[in-house]
C-alpha cells in the first residue's frame, strides 16, 4: 500500500520498562446534561417551570442539582456496562544480547581486544495495553503494535480472570490484531458506527493508562479523517481526551456506550491530541482476521509528498505543476520493479488526475494484488509513462500458522 510523509505521530499504547512504544491513544469523552438523540442539550425536567422569555437574565434558573445527578448517573452507568467487555493485555517478550568482554585491562582502554564472553545475557521486556471483547467465544481486539512479537500474552477480564492469549490474525497496516482466549460467555461490547460522526460529539475512553486498569476519561471528537502516515494510511478518529500509555486497544466509545473506535495513537510533541482507529474500517478487517488470519492490500511500495510551490521550486518543476511527488522508492518493490523513481512527480494513475497523495492511494486501493496500475509522471521536464504490477502489503509480525 502506498504511504506518505507526514509530522510523526507517537505510538505508545504499551507501558513498558523498554522506551514505550511508538502508537499508543486513548480517547475520552465529555458530557453534560441529559443526553437525547445522541446529542447534549438541557431539556427542562418533568415538573419544573419553563423561564419565560420576558423574565430577566438574573432570575433565570440552572439546572437542579437532581437533574446534575441523573445525568452523571448516566454516564457513570454507561461507563460502567461497557467495561465488562474491556480487558488489559500484558505481555513479555524474551530478549537476548551478547555479553562483551576484555582479555585485559589495556585493553579496556586502547581496544582491540573486545569479544563476546560467555553466553549471551538475557531478560524479558514487558509491557500493557488494553482490548475489547468482540466475541462470546474469546476474540479480543486490539492494536498489533501491543501484542507486537509477545513471547506470552495475559489477558486480564473486568471479573479478574486470567487467560492466556494467542493472537490468531493482525493487519500491520491497521495497526489491527485478533487475540483468541480459551473461554465461552464473555460479555461483549456493543459495536456502533463511525459514518455519522461529527467535531464536536461526545467521546468516552475505556483503558489501562501506565496500568491502571479500567480507567474511564471523557473529551470529543476534535476533528475526523486524519491522516498518520508513520502509522499507516488511516483516516483516524481525533480526540482530545487525556491518554496515556497503556490506552491503545481499548474503545472510543459515543454517548449510548457504543464502540465507534480503537485508541491507538498520540502526538508526543502535543497534549490532547489522541486518534482512534474508526470502527467500521475495524469491522471489516475482522471478519477478515477470522477466516484467514491475515489481509490482502494491493501494494506499490513509494513514499509521496502533496506537492506545492516550495517543493515544485525546489526539485527543479513549474510553481503550477500540478500531482504528487515521489518522495522515495522501496527498494525492489513494485514500484521500482516498474519503474517509478523518486523525484518523479504523478500526474495521473490509470488516467485520472491526481492532486493529492489521498486520491493516489484512493486509486491503488481500487485494485487488487496482482494487478497493473498505469502511471504517468513528470521526469526531467517530460512526461513518462509507467506500469506496475501491484504487490502484497508487507505483513510485519507474521502470525505463524
Amino acid at each position: 500500500m502506498v504511504q506518505t510523509t507526514s509530522s510523526p505521530a507517537t505510538k505508545e499504547a504499551k507501558k513498558s520498562s523498554m522506551p514505550v512504544l511508538a502508537g499508543g491513544i486513548a480517547i475520552g469523552i465529555a458530557l453534560s446534561a441529559a443526553f437525547f438523540a445522541g446529542h447534549q442539550f438541557w431539556p427542562t425536567p418533568s415538573g419544573l417551570p419553563t423561564p419565560s422569555a420576558h423574565a430577566p437574565i438574573a432570575q433565570s434558573q440552572a439546572p437542579t442539582g437532581a437533574f446534575l445527578s441523573m445525568a452523571e448517573n448516566t454516564i457513570a452507568d454507561m461507563a460502567s456496562k461497557a467495561s465488562e467487555s474491556v480487558v488489559n493485555i500484558d505481555i513479555s517478550k524474551n530478549i537476548q544480547v551478547p555479553t562483551v568482554g576484555f582479555n585485559s585491562p589495556f585493553q579496556f582502554f586502547f581496544g582491540n581486544g573486545m569479544e563476546q564472553n560467555g553466553a549471551p545475557r538475557k531478560f524479558q521486556q514487558h509491557g500493557s495495553g488494553s482490548g475489547v471483547v468482540i466475541r462470546q467465544d474469546g476474540y479480543i481486539l486490539t492494536n498489533n503494535h501491543v501484542v507486537g512479537q509477545a513471547d506470552e500474552i495475559k489477558v486480564t477480564l473486568n471479573d479478574k480472570r486470567e487467560f492466556q492469549g494467542k493472537v490468531v490474525g493482525r493487519d500491520s497496516f491497521t495497526d489491527l490484531a485478533l487475540v483468541k482466549i480459551d473461554a465461552t460467555g464473555l460479555p461483549i461490547a456493543q459495536l456502533g458506527t463511525s459514518k455519522n460522526l461529527r467535531p464536536g460529539d461526545w467521546a468516552i475512553a475505556i483503558g489501562s493508562p501506565l496500568g491502571l486498569d479500567h480507567s474511564v476519561t471523557m473529551g470529543i471528537i476534535s476533528a475526523l479523517g486524519r491522516s498518520l502516515s508513520d502509522i499507516n494510511s488511516v483516516d483516524f478518529i481525533q480526540t482530545d481526551a487525556a491518554i496515556n500509555p497503556g490506552n491503545s486497544g481499548g474503545p472510543l466509545l459515543n454517548i449510548r456506550g457504543e464502540v465507534i473506535g480503537l485508541n491507538t495513537a498520540i502526538r508526543g510533541d502535543g497534549q490532547n491530541i489522541g486518534f482512534a482507529i474508526p470502527i467500521d474500517i475495524a469491522k471489516e478487517v475482522v471478519d477478515q482476521l477470522v477466516k484467514g488470519g491475515t489481509i490482502k492490500r494491493p501494494y506499490v511500495g513509494i513514499y509521496m509528498q502533496d506537492l506545492n510551490e516550495k517543493i515544485a521550486h525546489a526539485i527543479g518543476v513549474p510553481a503550477n505543476t500540478k500531482g504528487v511527488l515521489i518522495a522515495k522508492v522501496e527498494p525492489e518493490g513494485p514500484a521500482a520493479r516498474g519503474g517509478l523513481t523518486a523525484g518523479d512527480v504523478i500526474e495521473k494513475v490509470d488516467g485520472k488526475p491526481v492532486l493529492t497523495s489521498k486520491e493516489v492511494q484512493k486509486q491503488i486501493r481500487s485494485h487488487k494484488v496482482d494487478e497493473t496500475v498505469d502511471f504517468l509522471v513528470l521526469r526531467n521536464g517530460a512526461l513518462t509513462a509507467a506500469t506496475v504490477k501491484l504487490g502484497d502489503y508487507p505483513q510485519r509480525d507474521q502470525v505463524e500458522h
